[in-house]
């Protein structure tokens, strides 16, 4: 997927989410379109690892792309540290919110990704696309019509 529909899946995943808890919809948001971007500082040409590039080399080099930063591992060390360090609970809620945003879009791309690593299994949905592809528009599209009637019942219908 790309960058485009990963934020959008980011900000229709944490509104989604902040109309079942009580974290502030805001820090939600803000959270939600971070963490839909860190899961691919592993590839060096996506938004964060251009913004990010020795980092993203470096995890590129150790690990590949859609392994470590891409699994159920990672989302549980990146869930502790920031429990650990950032001082707001929305915050975090809404970045880890992202992050798995991005880890199921992945999953519906024909390269799918290491759910389970550092197992070498590849988990995709049972319907993929390719990236950049009429159907990752048409996704794009519905997360962004999902993101408008989530958005509405949160901050304009209230």
């Amino acid at each position: 997927m790309t960058g485009q529909t990963h934020i959008t899946g980011g900000i229709a995943a944490s509104l989604a989410f902040a109309q079942i808890t009580h974290y502030e919809p805001v820090l939600l948001l803000i959270g939600g379109v971070a963490g839909a971007l860190i899961p691919d500082v592993c590839h060096g040409s996506s938004k964060i690892g251009r913004k990010l590039p020795i980092l993203s080399k470096l995890i590129s080099t150790i690990f590949g792309h859609r392994t470590f930063t891409h699994s159920l591992l990672f989302l549980v060390l990146a869930t502790l540290l920031f429990q650990a360090i950032l001082p707001n609970e929305a915050l975090a809620a809404g970045i880890l919110v992202g992050m798995i945003s991005h880890i199921i879009l992945d999953m519906a791309t024909k390269r799918g990704v290491k759910l389970l690593f550092p197992l070498t299994l590849t988990v995709r949905l049972p319907i993929t696309t390719s990236t950049g592809s009429f159907a990752e528009h048409l996704v794009f599209v519905a997360l962004s019509v999902l993101s408008v009637y989530f958005g509405y019942d949160l901050f304009i219908s209230a």
